[in-house]
């Protein structure tokens, strides 16, 4: 029985099989940093595209395609010993952490903001910052695994979504 539940658990887990996501439908995030901006892709369409806030300089925010390996409800601050859910918490309400640049999740990360008038700026010392209310909204429609990419581009998110596989062509609007 334990061995059946294992293998369940390993075929029902959101990162089996391994460098396989996104398939087709799996949820999937863009971060474009030359718009500030976030798009939502799930069930092969753009749900939702989101203002948010990046790297202070081009350098700070990584690019790339990541996976999401930490999730938290009001994380701590560790730079300044800040509680999670203390007003004073720059990291807001929520953290989705992804694994940029052979980090684990908690360095660099998609959060809320103690700030809103940050949103849509170059600020962040390299994570991606929402609102709290529009963080909490997503955190329940990403699990662990799902890919996160992120660019510099002048190209669409529709775009971005097809070349990065997560939108199929023949799904796409015309």
């Amino acid at each position: 029985m334990r061995y059946l539940l294992l293998f369940l658990f390993i075929v029902q887990s959101p990162i089996w099989p391994l460098g396989e996501n996104p398939m087709p439908g799996d949820p999937y995030l863009i971060i474009n940093k030359q718009k500030n901006e976030m798009a939502f892709v799930h069930e092969n369409e753009i749900k939702e595209i989101y203002q948010v806030a990046t790297g202070i300089t081009e350098e700070l925010t990584p690019e790339g395609e990541f996976t999401v390996t930490v999730k938290a409800v009001d994380p701590y601050y560790r730079k300044k010993d800040i509680p999670g859910g203390d007003k004073r918490n720059p990291l807001g309400t929520r953290w989705i952490g992804f694994d940029a640049e052979g980090t684990d999740g908690r360095t660099y990360g998609i959060h809320g903001t103690n700030n809103d008038k940050s949103i849509g700026s170059y600020v962040t010392q390299g994570c991606v910052r929402l609102q709290n209310k529009k963080v909490e909204a997503i955190y329940e429609n990403i699990p662990l695994g799902t890919k996160v990419f992120i660019t510099n581009s002048d190209r669409s998110f529709e775009q971005l979504a097809i070349e990065n596989g997560a939108i199929q062509k023949e799904s796409a609007p015309q």
